[in-house]
């Protein structure tokens, strides 16, 4: 077999149009840039014309490189255990990477979610929180395997997290034949609601579970704040109600918070700041810091307890890569950044970003063609009135020193953890540009 051409970053793009898929994206349509290397918060790229770049990555790789890039201690935990072995089977083995980051996570997230599931990505995390849901019902002799979500809700591209995602405004519409049929809640209140407006909502969830609750396995939701579904924070008292709801019913709550979690919404978790605990929760995105596939489903004594005396005794899922050790040891590493007291620290750099975001995007709530702008903790964002214009966001973001990558209508940035002030006035000045570049007069 032929060795693989080596070319030049602008040829690698050329190569790359027709030849691979990009996340909904058309065959055809290639990429924007070629990645030549990065470090810290930036990304270095070269453009279809062979033009260098080195922008800053205001989506900290779809939220997950939280650390920046080429980390010294997330570098050292790798090639530490490189040094050991790479991969090795997790039926009937174990390895201290992962009972380190089983111990870790223990530690930092809500008190009694005492088990661990260690999964090969988000997605796949989310199917086994169904499955679990699934069996418990199996155990305790019900026949129920439906679940309750929000509107506007994502959990992921595989079947079963797809078939609680957003039914009509989401992006599986066309595999509803594929799909098992769920129950769906409108979309939470924001939490600027009026108590008349959370409490009609809450109402509404209790009567749909009065009516379905004998068919309820679980509720899933994401806490607080719903992302690739429209990047909508929504009022915490919904939250604790289908918390007290999922109780009442005894069906599983999961607590899905894949982007959520460490302390992107300006809690270390977003169930802990709403004052309730799930019965399972779904981590990844930067429980790895962005350098390898993981994530973490953490389930209660009581759940766990149930499916251990069931007939199976097991959660039945077990991937070949479950609790690779290289993935162990560098979301170890990342816990243990995150819940420093030091810069590193999600909560000092929720606390330098936060406001840096709110001042910064302050300009773009005067544009007549901009519907709202949004800060969450880490999390800004920029609505337009109609869709974004991707390919023109793009452009004007890198001519400000930015990658950003828009979806629907939303110009939004979750900045990596080790973002400064000035890096985060360049974020949100090419935001703000992006947005001002989409009036009519632009466009036309």
């Amino acid at each position: 077999m032929p060795e693989p051409a080596r070319s030049s970053p602008q040829s690698t793009l050329d190569r790359d149009a027709g030849l691979l898929w990009h996340p909904y994206g058309p065959l055809d349509a290639g990429a924007h840039f070629s990645v030549t290397g990065a470090a810290g918060a930036y990304v270095e790229l070269c453009d279809t014309s062979g033009s260098p770049h080195r922008l800053l990555d205001g989506m900290s790789s779809w939220w997950a490189v939280v650390h920046g890039y080429r980390h010294p201690v997330m570098d050292a935990a790798l090639t530490h255990q490189i040094r050991s072995f790479s991969h090795v089977m997790f039926g009937g083995l174990t390895h201290g990477p992962a009972v380190d980051l089983a111990e870790h996570l223990v530690a930092v997230t809500p008190a009694g979610l005492d088990h661990v599931y260690l999964a090969d990505s988000g997605s796949v995390s989310v199917e086994v929180a169904l499955k679990l849901a699934t069996q418990y019902q199996q155990a305790r002799g019900r026949d129920r395997s439906r679940f309750l979500a929000l509107e506007g809700a994502y959990h992921g591209d595989t079947t079963g997290a797809m078939s609680v995602c957003d039914p009509v405004g989401g992006m599986h519409a066309d595999f509803a034949g594929l799909l098992s049929p769920q129950l769906f809640l409108p979309r939470p209140p924001l939490p600027e609601a009026s108590t008349v407006e959370v409490d009609a909502w809450v109402v509404r969830a209790e009567n749909l579970v009065d009516m379905h609750g004998s068919e309820l396995a679980g509720i899933i939701v994401e806490p607080l704040f719903q992302g690739a579904g429209g990047m909508r924070p929504y009022h915490p008292a919904a939250l604790r109600a289908l918390r007290r709801l999922a109780t009442e019913i005894d069906a599983v709550f999961i607590a899905d918070e894949i982007a959520t979690g460490f302390g992107r919404t300006g809690a270390d978790f977003a169930c802990r700041s709403a004052g309730i605990t799930p019965d399972v929760m779904c981590l990844g995105k930067a429980l790895t810091g962005g350098y390898l596939t993981l994530a973490a489903l953490m389930c209660s004594g009581p759940i766990a307890e149930v499916i251990t005396a069931s007939s199976h005794r097991a959660l039945m899922h077990g991937p070949t890569f479950m609790a690779n050790p290289l993935a162990c040891a560098a979301a170890t590493a990342s816990v243990g950044l995150l819940f420093t007291d030091d810069t590193s620290g999600w909560e000092p750099a929720i606390a330098r970003i936060s406001p840096a975001l709110t001042a910064g995007l302050a300009p773009a709530r005067e544009m007549a063609h901009v519907a709202e702008v949004r800060v969450t903790g880490g999390i800004g964002v920029i609505e337009l009135e109609r869709p974004v214009d991707v390919g023109l966001t793009t452009r004007i973001a890198a001519e400000h020193g930015v990658w950003l990558r828009p979806f629907r209508r939303h110009i939004y940035t979750m900045p990596p953890y080790i973002s400064t002030p000035e890096t985060m006035a360049t974020i949100t000045a090419a935001m703000v540009a992006a947005a001002a570049a989409h009036s009519e007069g632009d466009l036309q």
